[in-house]
């Protein structure tokens, strides 16, 4: 199956750049570019990709409002692609907003070749491209705001009641920023076993990927930031 990628950045040469590298994989199909996230928007409700890579700062519309607006669409509009951000940031101020939002993950643009292409190939396939390195710098950020509380977090804590406790458990561990390898030595199970685990806490708590379950994990207070 071919992904359908949409390009979104200020700069042309960037999207020329991107373009020219994801069109000659055999797999991938660039149905469109955009300069700014207002645009990504017309664009993207028009040839309906798979992929949206959105880079983070443009003028008009940055990349977390386009975001919000493609992944939390108006009624009427069915087509909800997967965003993948792009920045030029180890760690950008608007992780924790983009990943709230559905964002699948983030991408360096300075990345090697062969990873901006991986990443299409994850983020099309439903997972999440979000390193273990990442998560912990997601985590360090909930132990500065604090995770919601009140109605918010009451509702996300009696989603877990449809979980089994090792199912809780994994949940928990991927929220401490545990990489599947880390979890299955962890609780001494197979790897494969672990990734069966994560599939049902998904499917269960009807999250998109490990992104939404880290997030998810703090507003229910499955895990409470500074404690080990």
């Amino acid at each position: 199956m071919t992904i359908r990628v949409i390009i979104v950045d200020d700069q042309a040469m960037v999207r020329a750049g991107f373009a020219a590298l994801l069109a000659a994989q055999p797999d991938i199909e660039v149905a469109g570019e955009a300069p700014d996230g207002r645009r990504a928007i017309e664009v993207s409700r028009h040839v309906r990709p798979d992929v949206v890579l959105m880079d983070v700062r443009m003028p008009e519309m940055d990349g977390l409002a386009a975001a919000r607006a493609l992944l939390d669409p108006p009624a009427g509009v069915v087509h909800v692609p997967r965003v993948l951000m792009l920045t030029t940031f180890d760690v950008d101020d608007y992780v924790y907003e983009a990943l709230r939002a559905g964002a699948s993950g983030f991408l360096l643009k300075d990345a090697p070749p062969a990873d901006l292409i991986s990443a299409v190939r994850v983020v099309a396939a439903g997972d999440a491209l979000l390193a273990p390195s990442v998560t912990r710098r997601l985590i360090a950020d909930f132990a500065r705001q604090g995770p919601p509380s009140g109605a918010g977090r009451s509702g996300a804590a009696l989603r877990l009641n449809g979980l089994t406790p090792r199912e809780t458990e994994v949940l928990e561990l991927i929220a401490r920023g545990l990489s599947n390898q880390e979890i299955a030595g962890r609780l001494v199970l197979a790897e494969q076993t672990v990734k069966t685990h994560i599939g049902r806490v998904l499917a269960k708590l009807d999250l998109r990927d490990r992104a939404q379950a880290v997030i998810f994990a703090y507003e229910a207070g499955v895990v409470v930031p500074g404690t080990p």
